[in-house]
């Protein structure tokens, strides 16, 4: 009886000891806010295809590739490489939405996302195979390098919208802009 009471209170020992280690991890939607913010959005009194044409220029002035224009939406991407083995690509997705009933004010919401790359050696090893001995290992390896994806975010950054927006604004002030509403009412 001893013995097995022993053998109860160790395993007692152990799942409490089991259960102090493995904490909860954390989770990342808590610091979601859902609250009113301009961070990734600006209105503007012009028509939605205006706005996102100003948007498509923005990104293209600044040396984005434009994959997808319509005109409700731009999707962009730029790529840098600020370190020899590290390679940097920000996705810009826009969208152009009506804001009121004449059509005369849009939201412009703006997202990028930056997925960060490392180079990575793969090392190979040589072996060759013999029908009748089976396989021999050989002394001969290589390595080879690849890109591998070593992070993904949003750009939270409040100051880097703001500089994306107030292009955007000089843009719409520019003489394109009322050309394309004065195309657009005829």
């Amino acid at each position: 009886m001893r013995c097995s009471s022993r053998i109860l209170l160790q395993l007692v020992l152990i799942a409490v000891i089991t259960g102090c280690t493995t904490g909860a991890k954390p989770v990342v939607y808590h610091s979601e806010k859902f609250d009113s913010t301009d961070v990734y959005a600006r209105r503007f009194p012009v028509a939605a295809n205006v706005a996102c044409e100003a948007v498509r220029r923005t990104l293209l002035s600044q040396g984005y590739v434009i994959s997808a224009a319509s005109t409700s939406q731009v999707d962009g991407r730029k790529s840098f490489q600020p370190e020899n083995d590290v390679h940097v690509q920000i996705a810009f997705r826009v969208v152009c939405a009506i804001d009121n009933a004449d059509g005369k004010v849009a939201s412009v919401f703006a997202n990028a996302l930056e997925d960060r790359y490392a180079l990575k050696k793969v090392n190979n090893s040589a072996s060759v195979g013999v029908g009748a001995l089976g396989s021999v290992s050989l002394p001969f390896s290589s390595s080879d390098d690849s890109l591998v994806k070593v992070a993904s975010a949003t750009i939270a950054e409040e100051k880097f919208y703001a500089r994306f927006f107030q292009l955007v604004e000089q843009f719409l002030t520019n003489e394109a802009a009322p050309a394309l509403e004065s195309m657009e009412m005829q």
